[in-house]
């Protein structure tokens, strides 16, 4: 929210590339770390960068693009987003397999140089010339410590516990959760109050009084929940029970970016006949309904032909869905205020995946330990021994189970840890189903035609 913002008031393409730059340096730092605490500095600097380059993106579109051209453009920008989240893996499982993990870093590099070089030669700098001069120190302060204690207490919740942390003591989890709550309403107290007398604010809350951006942004989350908590235990399964490698996973996920990148080319021609929330409407649709399929048919004998049919249909759905409701929700904004709008949209969105990867992962970790122990149970096991392969499933969110098929004389142990798995995956894909579909019912709420 806080680059967004600035964004706005200095240029949007200046921050792009300044963020782009960042970036590319803080990617060549990880691919060179000797050390944990060096991998993980990095990795928060690649995080200012790309806070820096998402909301510009988002922005520049906005304010370059109207009517119909709005629409195709942010059909591409869509059909990027989802499918690069797919191939990712991919070529990440390939480096790691082949090469070296150092390159998943390495290869943003060149990539990032013909980044730079096309938003140097082709896009224009936009920037709001109506706003109040000055900066919001406070309100800067507020609602990034506010959303780093929730997002910290979402992702950490299960390694300390929600509670209680395994020695008995008091979990840091709740503490975190409720400053974070506590410091949100603050900011927002705070910019009301700025705003009413005048003074530069950080965010501009009257476009929550916007149908379209205040719907769009509660139903962003709710489908950012779902969409990332699949793509994080969907791996899980097909490298801990299924037996994939990490190349062979991406393989499989590849299939979802196949249908991203179809339906992008298709958007223009279904824009002429469905509107923009229709669209939504569609893609979340399938998205809900390729997830149930999966958690209908997910089985150890699952075809990897079957997982990519429901892959690329899921694939469909996200690049009808993503970037349709992004275009839909930035619709009524004014372009002058883009760059703080879409710093809401995507801080909002980073929630919700931080929610979908706790909430569905927690879910999963907590059904995969029940059902293990369950299943060990069956087989009369030492009360020790079904102690420590539980806990050895369960931490290792079922990675380790890979291992118990490869032991010799284990073939019932690992039946069980993987039927454990096959029984977790199915509810939390359940679960994601039935967030997406939530989502689906929330679009009801947004506007069928732009406000004037």
């Amino acid at each position: 929210m806080t680059l967004g913002r600035l964004g706005d008031v200095r240029g949007r393409r200046r921050l792009f590339i300044c963020g782009m730059i960042l970036f590319m340096a803080a990617s060549a730092v990880a691919g060179a770390s000797t050390t944990a605490p060096m991998l993980i500095g990095s990795r928060l600097a690649q995080g200012v960068g790309a806070a820096m380059i998402v909301p510009s993106t988002l922005s520049t579109l906005n304010a370059m693009f109207s009517g119909r051209a709005r629409t195709i453009a942010f059909a591409v920008w869509g059909s990027a987003i989802g499918g690069m989240a797919a191939i990712g893996p991919f070529v990440g499982g390939w480096l790691a397999t082949d090469t070296s993990w150092r390159w998943a870093f390495w290869l943003n590099i060149p990539i990032g140089l013909l980044v730079l070089t096309g938003i140097i030669r082709a896009v224009p700098e936009t920037r709001d010339t109506t706003t109040t001069p000055g900066s919001d120190p406070v309100g800067v302060v507020l609602s990034a410590l506010g959303m780093g204690a929730i997002v910290f207490a979402l992702i950490e919740g299960q390694w300390f516990g929600w509670w209680r942390q395994e020695n008995g003591s008091t979990s840091p989890v709740p503490l975190a959760l409720t400053a974070g709550i506590v410091l949100i309403v603050a900011f927002i107290a705070y910019e009301r109050r700025r705003a009413a007398s005048g003074r530069p604010a950080l965010i501009d809350l009257r476009l929550f009084t916007l149908p379209s951006f205040r719907s769009g942004v509660i139903a962003a989350m709710i489908v950012a929940l779902g969409e990332f908590g699949l793509l994080f235990t969907l791996p899980l399964l097909l490298q801990g029970s299924l037996g994939y490698t990490a190349l062979g996973t991406g393989t499989v996920i590849v299939a979802l970016a196949l249908g991203t990148f179809l339906i992008s080319g298709m958007l223009p021609q279904l824009s002429k006949r469905m509107s923009r929330r229709a669209i939504v409407q569609a893609g979340l649709a399938l998205e809900a309904l390729a997830v149930a399929a999966l958690a209908l048919t997910v089985s150890t004998t699952i075809s990897s032909w079957l997982i990519c049919v429901l892959l690329f249909v899921y694939g469909l759905g996200v690049g009808m869905a993503t970037a349709q409701l992004t275009a839909l929700l930035l619709s009524d904004v004014p372009s002058q205020q883009s760059g703080q709008a879409s710093g809401v949209q995507s801080a909002i969105r980073q929630l919700g995946s931080a929610l979908g990867v706790a909430a569905l992962g927690g879910l999963l970790i907590n059904q995969l330990t029940n059902a293990t122990r369950h299943n060990l149970a069956a087989l009369h096991l030492p009360a020790d021994t079904t102690n420590a392969i539980t806990t050895a499933v369960s931490q290792s969110a079922g990675t380790a189970i890979a291992g118990l098929q490869a032991a010799p004389h284990g073939h019932d142990i690992a039946q069980a840890a993987t039927n454990a798995m096959i029984t977790a995956s199915q509810t939390t894909l359940w679960i994601a189903a039935a967030t997406l579909s939530a989502g689906l019912l929330l679009t009801l709420t947004l506007p069928k035609t732009p406000t004037p």
